[in-house]
């Protein structure tokens, strides 16, 4: 199709309208850009803790959003500071995230650090009246996430996680589509993220290993589970609206043995007492087959990733299509504002009808930190999405547990939460 712009304002405007109406159901998040026009003379004052790598790509964002002013970074990693301070030249800088907190200046925080400090840090933000974005997975263990999300709850602070999909167009229209039932029945999920590298970064000194590749030790990263698969499982319950009730899994380090701790491919099965399965797998020693979620229904198949759809033996009636243009042509253009946070890893060869026209070039993070921007200025928490980030980061370690343990596992009824898309009730009985 021929390539179209639209202005961030006015796309950011549409969500709005979208998350109020056609598209309230399935990502009723989008609310938070209800009071865009009312909010164009607020600032929001952000506090980055942990500005390396992924921090310094949400600061990209962060920094690019008028109604956002980067005031304070907090890392104990100099030279991480110094590059950061290049994004948010005016940004003070601390050694220990307690001082970031206490600075009255700080709205909001941004959380993008090692996985076993997330814990404390968020509970600290909190206690300290703090607005909180997390990145994904939320927490190290299923009961740091539990007592995070509570936290949450309790102090009414507004708290979003880094599960971007929630916020990318193509996810957002194949959610709809799918729970509208365009493609029948959904028995089966496939997803899988494969990549061909050792995962390593380049450390200056011996005595910095454990803290530039921490992805790497099982004392600070559960690995692939929880860095890509936090991701790709919540879009398979997404898909579903619903929790699945057993685990199993296997994982092994089988090529990159170079004294790493986490495995190199991992891949677990996810089961529903009503039939349905959910398959998760990673490998980074082979990257043919990239990325994607398959959502399989008995009248076709959707590719969220690709933004791509295949029917089983008909062709589409004229009412969907007449809807993907809608969509195209009112809400969904082409988004020039934001690249993806990681190269596109698609399969080499693929068919069958784009929804978007052609693959778009954004991921959706843009999306979601200007949507935590726009919650704490209006102080208003979008539904659902803090539940969606809980839950898929709960997915995630109880999947590295099954792996780790070699069993089946029953979803640990301790951590449900009161969330109605997935029919689940907070169990207060089993609350120590």
């Amino acid at each position: 199709m021929d390539e179209k712009k639209i202005n961030r304002r006015d796309f950011l405007r549409q969500l709005g309208v979208a998350g109020a109406g056609i598209l309230a159901a399935t990502s009723p998040w989008l609310s938070a850009f209800g009071e865009l026009d009312h909010t164009s003379s607020e600032l929001c004052r952000i506090g980055v803790i942990g500005p390396g790598s992924r921090g310094q790509f949400l600061m990209s964002f962060i920094a690019s959003n008028p109604k956002a002013k980067i005031v304070a970074m907090a890392d104990i990693y100099e030279p991480s500071l110094q590059s950061a301070l290049k994004i948010a030249p005016d940004a003070k800088t601390y050694k220990d995230y307690r001082a970031l907190l206490s600075d009255k200046n700080v709205d909001a925080v941004v959380v993008a650090t090692p996985l076993n400090t997330h814990y404390q840090i968020v509970m600290d933000a909190f206690d300290a009246g703090k607005h909180v974005y997390c990145e994904k997975t939320i927490g190290y263990t299923m009961e740091e996430c539990f007592n995070m999300y509570q936290k949450h709850l309790e102090t009414g602070r507004i708290f979003f996680t880094g599960q971007q999909r929630l916020f990318d167009p193509r996810y957002i229209q194949v959610m709809d589509l799918v729970h509208r039932g365009n493609f029948g029945k959904i028995s089966h999920v496939e997803a899988y993220w494969n990549r061909n590298g050792d995962w390593r970064r380049e450390v200056p000194s011996p005595e910095l290993e454990r803290l530039i590749n921490w992805r790497l030790y099982k004392a600070s990263s559960k690995g692939l589970m929880t860095e890509l698969g936090c991701h790709q499982i919540q879009v398979g319950t997404w898909a579903m609206q619903k929790l699945p009730d057993r685990v199993m899994g296997h994982g092994g380090i089988t090529f990159w043995k170079d004294g790493r701790e986490v495995h190199d491919n991992v891949h677990c099965i996810y089961s529903f007492n009503t039939g349905e399965t959910l398959n998760y797998g990673s490998v980074i020693s082979n990257k043919f087959y990239g990325l994607e979620e398959k959502i399989l229904g008995n009248l076709g198949t959707v590719e969220p990733e690709t933004g791509k759809y295949f029917f089983e033996q008909t062709a589409p009636a004229p009412a969907f299509l007449q809807m993907l243009n809608t969509w195209e042509n009112k809400l969904f253009d082409e988004i020039p504002f934001a690249g993806t946070s990681w190269a596109p890893e698609s399969a080499n060869v693929n068919k069958g009808q784009y929804i978007l026209g052609e693959r778009p070039k954004t991921d959706g993070t843009s999306l979601n930190t200007d949507a935590f921007i726009e919650a704490v200025i209006t102080g208003r928490q979008p539904a659902r999405i803090a539940e969606e980030g809980y839950y898929a980061s709960l997915l995630a370690l109880w999947g590295f547990e099954a792996i780790e343990k070699g069993e089946v596992l029953a979803f640990p009824e301790q951590y449900k939460i009161d969330y109605a898309p997935y029919g689940t009730k907070l169990n207060k009985e089993l609350l120590s």
